[in-house]
Parts: C-alpha cells; sequence; structure tokens
C-alpha cells in the first residue's frame, strides 16, 4: 500500500524538520529565503511543499508532503488536503499561543475537508523551550474541542522534529490508524 501523509502547521514548528528526518528519499523542498515577518523564526520558509518518501518495508510507503506554514501560501493547503490519507498537525510548544495553531488549522481543515474523516496524530515540538506548559493542555483541548475530521482519538506526542525516532513515533501511530481503516472502516467512524 502506499498513503500519502501531510504534515500542516504553524511556521516553525517543524514539518520540514520532521519529514527530513524521516525521508529514505533526499527531501524535494520549495524553501526559500524568509523576507516577512518569518524571518524573525529562520531564515529559511516553505513556500509550496516539502516532498520525501518513507518505505515501511514489504512494498509499503508512506508519501510526505509538508505544507507551507504562512496563510498567504494556503492555496498549496487545499491542492494537498485532497489526497491525503492521514494527518500530523505540528505544533511549537514555544508559541504564545499554541492552543490558538490548533484551532485555526482544526477550522481550516473542517472546511477543506468536507465530511471526509482521516486519521490525525499531532506532534509537539519545542516543549524544552517552555517548560512552564504541560502537555495536557492539547489532550484537554482535544477532548473539549474534538476534530470532526479525525477518525477515532487523536494522539498527542512531545517530538524532536530533527530526530527520527520522535518523528517516527507519528508514522507508527497513523500508520497503524490507516491500517485499521482499511481492514475495519465502520468500527473507525463508529459504526459498529
Amino acid at each position: 500500500m502506499e498513503w500519502s501523509i501531510l504534515f500542516m502547521g504553524p511556521v516553525g514548528a517543524g514539518k520540514t524538520e520532521a519529514i527530513r528526518s524521516l525521508s529514505d528519499i533526499e527531501v524535494v523542498d520549495t524553501d526559500v529565503a524568509a523576507t516577512d515577518e518569518t524571518a524573525l523564526l529562520k531564515e529559511k520558509t516553505t513556500v509550496s511543499m516539502d516532498v520525501g518518501v518513507l518505505n515501511l518495508g514489504g512494498g509499503d510507503r508512506l508519501r510526505l508532503y509538508g505544507a507551507p506554514g504562512q496563510g498567504r501560501f494556503d492555496f498549496m493547503w487545499e491542492i494537498l488536503v485532497e489526497h491525503t490519507k492521514g494527518l500530523v498537525i505540528m505544533l511549537n510548544h514555544a508559541n504564545p499561543d499554541p492552543l490558538q495553531d490548533i484551532a485555526f488549522y482544526a477550522g481550516r481543515l473542517k472546511g477543506m475537508l468536507a465530511g471526509r474523516t482521516l486519521p490525525v496524530v499531532v506532534g509537539v515540538t519545542h516543549t524544552d523551550e517552555r517548560t512552564d506548559r504541560s502537555m495536557t493542555l492539547y489532550l484537554e483541548y482535544l477532548k473539549q474541542h474534538p476534530l470532526p475530521f479525525a477518525s477515532g482519538k487523536v494522539p498527542v506526542f512531545r517530538v524532536d522534529a530533527r530526530q527520527r525516532h520522535d518523528a517516527s513515533a507519528l508514522m507508527m501511530a497513523l500508520a497503524a490508524m490507516l491500517e485499521m481503516n482499511e481492514r475495519l472502516p465502520q468500527t473507525v467512524h463508529g459504526v459498529a
């Protein structure tokens, strides 16, 4: 099997880095020099997409796509969401209000997915920069504001996007959820 996985989230959340740590091919990216307020966060930014491939063995693989984090490139979001089978929402724990970030992406994705459901995982980066915040804030938020496009419970992972092991945990969870969707689609969507 081959599945397309989409990484979304704000600028600086680690989407490109996670794809680089996971990909078994050299990542194709559209990074350019940041020229707006993004330049305060990092030197380069994605303007179209990142593309990588993770081979799972047995001929199975994940195509990894990274969406640009800046709203002005959101025209790419709908294109990338159209064929995705699984979604990774990356959040920067050090951002002033990471819950606002997840609310923003949840709202935008709800409209783009229009009745579709798919496996979703959340990866939280930069946790070492805000030790005063607990990871439970994301779990509590998702409990109070379930993602209408998520099939099943949304797991939340602490991730160092530069570390293949950490990024792999996201993919293992997502691959398991995808497998469940393929084998038991009615049960996953709440119809027993």
